[in-house]
């Protein structure tokens, strides 16, 4: 399958799959950002990506990303619809600074990895009822 992509700095490389066993291709910072400690702040991918109708692209923290960095996304990750992609809309990562002190990610720094997704929308069948018996609510497989 092949998807479109446009870099907005032809400088920086096309994301990569690292190895052939990857399902994420690693996403980086097109400019130095600093993010403050206990903040938020967007780190612009250089990418914008014409995800194909059918799927999504989720962008989530690399798994080094919190060790190395100290920062990671402040929501788990963010979900890049297909009609996102005009030649304003590049790909920002969103991250929280959980550390101490700031952090600044350099231009370059491999942030955050994107991960293609097939989807299908649902229409809703609404119910007076949904099964006669509960699981036992939140969090009832610590039991």
């Amino acid at each position: 399958m092949q998807a479109r992509i446009k870099r907005v700095d032809n400088s920086l490389p096309l994301p990569k799959y690292e190895t052939d066993g990857s399902v994420g291709f690693d996403i980086t910072a097109r400019e130095s950002v600093t993010i403050k400690a206990g903040t938020i702040e967007l780190i612009p991918s250089n990418i914008i990506v014409e995800v194909p109708k059918g799927y999504m692209l989720i962008v989530a923290s690399r798994s080094s990303t919190p060790r190395k960095h100290g920062v990671t996304p402040p929501h788990g990750f963010g979900i890049i619809d297909h009609d996102y992609c005009g030649p304003e809309d590049e790909i920002k990562i969103q991250v929280y600074n959980f550390s101490e002190k700031d952090v600044v990610i350099e231009r370059g720094t491999k942030i955050a990895q994107g991960v293609f997704v097939r989807m299908d929308k649902f229409e809703w069948e609404e119910v007076s009822e949904i099964k006669k018996d509960s699981r036992g609510g939140f969090g009832s497989t610590d039991k």
